[in-house]
């Protein structure tokens, strides 16, 4: 009798072993999963019904989002190219120097060659490797271009912004073409709209894709970011404004049509990766860049991040607080509202493990690995961001645990003007339109008469909120919490002394177009021991 349980046992253990060392082979030895990384650009927290009003219906991005994870409490910095250097690198823009501004057209620099980046990684694991839009981490020199930084082809803009049909860039009144594939002008494209012809370029690299073969497809939409002419600063089809007579704003209209072809590219690149026989081992992520431009904004753009506070290039909650989901189906806990604590550098951290990757190569990553958070709704294993440690205009502000502390001017100074205030959607009948079923909404308390006053910008004091409580910072209780007042500073004091200094250069004139046939292209040869790099 002891024998054959003894014989029981032993047979229960190497059924358990076998299924154990077959998952690890699985995991091991499966081909890794193709990953579709899409970027909409100063897209708003209220600008997509996944969020709750139903102004501008995104049923596409809903359905990606309700399928996977939505992720709702998901960080970002406050303008395009630091975030797009988080993407790419895992490192937080105060250590790579892109933590001040954007990057000019007539700058000379860009992210450093000694970072490598999200596309370098994944080749290594045999990946195949494209970028379709949108760069804006430099171009002065050809070997800051997408084609030297790891991806196989190119199609799109060096500069981070242009016209949605002609596809120029204007700067200090200077107008250049701006749209390259693969190192080269493309011209055969001007007149035609930039959400279309980028998504027609990313369905083509999927359709020709050799599904034995990973694919890693970085998809970078110009939208919903304004343009640069004065009088069509906003641009998009007819048939997508004919969408919303309901918005009685007409920058708001013409902001929902761009929002809605955005939305659209999103739902045809998911087809087209069924219809490729792709979908089933992929993951597919989609995040904007930063919060949305609101409609005083400097740039003409008519977003809302409401209810939120504040707006892009501030760090108010509606400037880095973002919108984003993954959706895959390989996470095995999906339908779901993530809560989980998460930033943008964890993105390559995160997508270089699933991948197979050693976490080992992630040399000096701010990031963390979250596909555990994401695919089995485990805590994550991030408690604080840094959102930013600006030292030119000198603010700062840190998230630890459901507190954030605001230090400084607190960004977004135009003039004389701070973006701090709070901006609901334009045309809407009331502030509290119909809401979406089966969407995240942003819970505030009650908003006391002092919530625009309470935190002073003039004496610099620190503000802190509860971001949990009160995520939309209407009550500063920094004077009753000192000593989180104070660890906190400590806390910021410690990043800013691992901190680089800001790699901003002064504007070249060498760059102007009229010197490159009225195109917007590298300006600048490297001698050779510029180009000699060892990664950070």
């Amino acid at each position: 009798m002891e024998w054959r349980k003894a014989m029981e046992f032993i047979t229960c253990f190497m059924v358990l072993l076998a299924g154990a060392l077959g998952d690890e082979e699985s995991k091991d030895h499966g081909q890794p999963p193709h990953i579709i990384f899409i970027v909409a650009d100063d897209l708003g927290w209220d600008d997509v019904s996944l969020h709750g009003s139903s102004q501008i219906p995104t049923p596409n991005i809903d359905t990606l989002a309700q399928d996977g994870v939505t992720l709702t409490n998901y960080y970002v910095s406050p303008l395009c190219t630091p975030s797009r250097s988080a993407i790419m690198t895992g490192r937080h823009p105060i250590h790579t120097g892109l933590q001040f501004g954007v990057i000019s057209p007539e700058a000379p620099y860009g992210l450093g060659l000694e970072e490598k980046t999200m596309a370098q990684y994944l080749k290594t694991l045999g990946y195949s490797t494209h970028a379709v839009g949108k760069w804006h981490l430099g171009y002065f020199a050809k070997e800051y271009t997408p084609t030297w930084r790891g991806f196989d082809s190119f199609f799109g803009f060096y500069n981070g912004r242009g016209d949605y049909y002609t596809h120029e860039e204007v700067q200090s009144e200077v107008s250049g073409y701006d749209l390259h594939k693969n190192g080269k002008v493309y011209r055969p494209a001007f007149g035609q709209y930039s959400t279309d012809i980028f998504n027609q370029e990313a369905e083509q690299i999927i359709k020709a894709h050799n599904a034995s073969q990973p694919l890693f497809l970085y998809l970078a939409h110009q939208a919903v970011h304004a343009g640069v002419y004065p009088d069509r600063l906003l641009q998009a089809p007819d048939k997508y404004y004919q969408r919303f007579p309901h918005i009685e704003t007409e920058g708001r209209r013409m902001y929902a049509a761009m929002v809605s072809a955005l939305d659209d590219s999103v739902g045809s690149i998911s087809q087209t990766l069924r219809d490729a026989g792709l979908y089933d081992n992929s993951i597919i992520v989609f995040t904007t860049d930063n919060g949305g431009a609101t409609y005083d904004f400097f740039d003409g753009t008519h977003a809302s991040n409401w209810p939120l506070r504040g707006c892009k290039h501030t760090l108010w909650e509606g400037g880095v607080r973002g919108t984003a989901f993954v959706n895959s189906p390989l996470i095995k806990k999906p339908r779901r509202f993530s809560d989980q604590m998460m930033h943008v550098c964890d993105w390559l951290p995160t997508l270089h493990s699933v991948a197979g990757g050693d976490p080992k190569e992630l040399k000096n990553s701010d990031g963390f690995d979250q596909w555990d958070a994401l695919s089995n709704n485990v805590p994550s294993p991030r408690n604080e961001i840094l959102h930013n440690i600006e030292p030119i205009e000198k603010y700062a502000a840190i998230r630890v645990g459901d507190f954030k502390l605001h230090y400084g001017a607190f960004g977004g100074k135009i003039g004389s003007k701070y973006f701090s205030g709070w901006y609901p959607p334009e045309g809407a009948t009331s502030n509290k339109a119909e809401y979406v079923p089966n969407s995240f909404r942003v819970r505030c308390p009650s908003k006391q008469a002092n919530a625009s006053t309470n935190c002073d910008y003039g004496d610099r004091k620190p503000c802190l909120y509860n971001i949990r409580d009160d995520p939309c910072e209407y009550n500063n209780i920094a004077d009753w919490n000192q000593d989180i007042v104070e660890a906190m500073k400590a806390r910021l004091q410690e990043y800013r002394r691992s901190a680089v200094e800001p790699r901003n250069q002064p504007l070249d004139p060498q760059s102007n177009p009229k010197l490159h046939g009225n195109v917007w292209e590298p300006w600048v040869t490297l001698s050779e021991d510029d180009q000699h790099v060892t990664y950070a």
